[in-house]
């Protein structure tokens, strides 16, 4: 399923939030202008399908820490509850999620968000006949595969999505199906790159077609698309970043490294002996070649401890990913911008702060900053 919109109401600076969604979106601003919110609430959303919605939240100061603190717009004089929204139209159904404080001042859980509303329909506009699966603090309905509303049988934790706790999804195939094209999302961030980082060291390999989101098992997901993958794009891409180089992954008793010959030098440099930025390279490369390509794929500044003369290679290479992949990158970089935008002939989302409410940029503002 193709991402159409994206909303955030409620969660720090994004106080009522609409962005509509391309193939590839470049996301772009200055510091502090709420790129990094809007990346972790759609990473949020995510996290929702597999069960850690209470647990990524907790990481990041739990419902207290997240929630909009600023003036609101067009307050009416009745008090409404503090919410956060997320939601997402896709081309095929719609998902949305309400959450709030926990109802109970008791609790030790106090950083938990509980769901108040959630929402799963078919088309652009919820109503009731488009609805499968209505959630409200006091009632659950599901739609059931005669097209009839009933109560959904299974009680419900209140700090996860219904997506993370389906039963029976056979019965539910709307359901099922907005929840694995979500869980096939894909997210990246950080790699590790210290002395100390795993990346530097060997480790045991099994079969990856998939890396995992901080990159622990590169030499394993390389590995495997050398074998099931596109092995040409992989050396290619090693080439075009580093050329004259070659890429070779060492087997030892099972614990796999990741090393790389490089010209004019006698033997092949080990992983502890690389730079920051070739490592975190060759886990972009790994996640950007998986064989498995994901429906959405989001990378949040893939350009840190990178050399200038990489930026080119790593939007040749975000460009490849495209042609299978529904892409967001989050980047300070003005030429990592440019240069997708002149293979994509996408215009670059451009954010700013104002008045501590996140925007995006349209028009004469867009083009004085791009």
């Amino acid at each position: 399923m193709a991402i159409l919109e994206f909303t955030v109401k409620g969660y720090r600076s994004l106080q009522d939030f609409h962005l509509p969604l391309n193939h590839i979106n470049v996301i772009t601003g200055p510091n502090g202008c709420g790129k990094s919110n809007l990346y972790n609430s759609i990473c949020l959303l995510g996290k929702s399908s597999e069960g850690h919605l209470a647990k990524t939240l907790a990481l990041e100061g739990g419902m207290p820490s997240i929630l909009w603190a600023g003036e609101r717009k067009n307050v009416t004089r009745t008090k409404k509850p503090v919410r956060m929204i997320l939601s997402v139209r896709t081309d095929v159904f719609s998902y949305e999620l309400s959450l709030g404080l926990p109802s109970s001042s008791l609790s030790l859980f106090s950083l938990d968000p509980e769901i108040k509303e959630e929402y799963v329909w078919h088309g652009e506009e919820r109503r009731r006949a488009n609805t499968f699966f209505e959630r409200q603090t006091n009632a659950t309905w599901v739609m059931n595969q005669a097209g009839e509303r009933e109560a959904y049988p299974v009680m419900l934790t209140r700090t996860e999505s219904i997506l993370s706790q389906l039963h029976e999804p056979h019965l539910y195939p709307e359901l099922s199906m907005m929840r694995e094209s979500m869980r096939n999302w894909r997210f990246y961030h950080h790699f590790r790159t210290d002395s100390y980082s795993p990346l530097r060291f060997p480790q045991v390999g099994v079969h990856t077609p998939v890396m995992s989101n901080d990159g622990i098992d590169y030499a394993a997901a390389l590995q495997t698309i050398i074998e099931i993958g596109d092995e040409k794009s992989l050396h290619a891409a090693i080439n075009d970043a580093f050329p004259g180089s070659r890429l070779i992954i060492k087997n030892d008793r099972s614990r796999f490294e990741v090393l790389l010959q490089q010209p004019g030098i006698k033997r092949p440099l080990e992983a502890r002996e690389l730079s920051d930025g070739t490592l975190r390279y060759l886990c972009l490369i790994a996640a950007l070649l998986s064989p498995r390509p994901p429906e959405f794929l989001a990378i949040n500044e893939p350009e840190m401890s990178l050399h200038p003369d990489l930026i080119e290679p790593l939007a040749n290479l975000i460009y490849m990913a495209s042609k299978n992949s529904q892409i967001w990158v989050t980047t300070h970089s003005q030429p990592l911008a440019e240069y997708l935008a002149l293979l994509s002939k996408e215009r670059p989302i451009v954010l700013n702060k104002i008045e501590g409410y996140t925007q995006r940029l349209q028009g004469e503002a867009q083009n004085n900053t791009f």
